[in-house]
């Protein structure tokens, strides 16, 4: 009964943590599934024209990384789904052993009580008591021996209930893996031709380098722009203060604050829904890898006519267009600062309070680079430039 015991605690142990494992992976190669849906429908947009563009190229570099982590994700699926194969071929085992040793015991019980059946039998042994005091625990003993025996019966059934079930989720996990090894056989596929597309565009894109470095030089001319317009609203808000090193925050601008940073990792994006295709930092450019970019904030690309949105609630400081770009918007939160920029139009102004999620303009849309649309977007502290994917909920 004790070994009986210990084998279920096991048993029930093995399929509760397998279980969630399996489920946080599945939940999140689900959300991947969706983005690189997603992606393949911006992909899609950039079609429509013809010439290979650096947009395109980035959706796909963004798509093949996707891609990997979906496989990844496969990967860490199957040994798990191998693991359990493993628990339950061990579980198996032991209650086979279980059911043996269950089958043995009952056997002998039968055998003895076939030797003992006989009512004069059973008298003997009672009235050979010495006293009756001992009589009356032979009795008891035969009692319990009796009950013991049902229930080493029902012990057999549930035994075998449990070794049947197990048996049936063996062949369910077998099946399962060959499910999974067909499916990361096709996202394998999959990838080859995205990688294969990636070449395609680089290639093209290697060909146009006199355009590609008039566009770095233009992007650059655009961030510093947009940094200097951050730098003089610093200083125009460090000077209505007496602090000349950042913000006099009122106890309701503290309480923004605070709560803007309690919500590191779990802040919404600044858009509905879109890719993350420029990363925050100085990485090797796309196709010229001899130059590198220095980004201060994410690009997130998504579709045409989406919105731009507030990240958290606040108060915009300063709407403003940029000399041979469009319209950016920078929305304070404390001490933290949210800018939207590559908008074609605002819906908001400066002074204004904003609620989260709340719509501050559309997101332009670049017919001549294949359709791309793209949110620029950064957050500062104070004079500090943050990575916003530490800030933003990446699931």
């Amino acid at each position: 009964m004790k070994r009986f015991f210990l084998s279920f605690c096991f048993i029930l142990l093995l399929s509760v943590s397998n279980g969630q494992s399996i489920r946080e992976l599945r939940d999140k190669k689900s959300d991947t599934e969706k983005q690189i849906q997603y992606t393949n429908s911006l992909l899609e947009e950039t079609k429509k024209n013809e010439k290979a563009s650096l947009s395109r190229l980035k959706l796909l570099k963004s798509q093949i990384e996707n891609r990997n982590a979906l496989i990844a994700g496969i990967n860490s699926e199957i040994e798990l789904v191998d693991r359990s194969i493993s628990n339950n071929t061990e579980i198996i085992s032991m209650l086979q052993e279980d059911l043996d040793q269950l089958k043995n015991e009952y056997a002998a019980m039968i055998r003895f009580a076939q030797k003992n059946k006989n009512s004069f039998d059973v008298l003997i042994y009672l009235f050979s008591a010495d006293n009756v005091n001992q009589a009356y625990k032979r009795w008891l003993y035969l009692r319990q021996y009796t009950h013991y025996r049902r229930t080493q019966a029902d012990m057999i059934n549930l035994v075998s209930v449990d070794l049947d079930e197990n048996v049936a989720k063996l062949l369910a996990k077998k099946q399962s893996k060959t499910d999974l090894l067909n499916t990361k056989l096709n996202e394998n596929k999959l990838l080859d031709g995205e990688k294969n597309k990636q070449a395609a565009v680089i290639q093209s894109l290697q060909k146009q380098q006199q355009d590609l470095n008039k566009k770095i030089k233009e992007q650059q001319r655009i961030q510093d722009e947009l940094n200097r317009q951050i730098q003089k609203m610093l200083e125009e808000e460090a000077r209505k203060t007496a602090d000349k090193s950042g913000f006099g925050l009122t106890p309701e601008q503290k309480l923004v604050s605070a709560d803007f940073e309690k919500n590191k990792g779990r802040i919404p994006w600044p858009v509905e829904r879109g890719v993350i295709t420029e990363h925050f930092g100085i990485h090797a450019h796309a196709v010229l890898k001899q130059i590198q970019v220095r980004s201060n904030g994410i690009d997130i690309s998504t579709a045409a006519g989406a919105k731009a949105r507030a990240v958290f609630a606040g108060e915009v400081s300063r709407v403003f267009a940029i000399s041979g770009s469009n319209m950016a918007v920078i929305i304070r939160h404390g001490d933290f600062l949210s800018v939207y920029s590559n908008l074609s139009e605002v819906s908001v102004k400066a002074g204004q309070k904003v609620s989260l999620k709340q719509e501050i303009g559309t997101i332009y849309t670049d017919v001549s680079d294949g359709n791309t649309t793209i949110m620029k977007f950064q957050i500062w502290k104070e004079n500090q430039k943050l990575d916003p994917e530490d800030w933003i909920s990446l699931y």
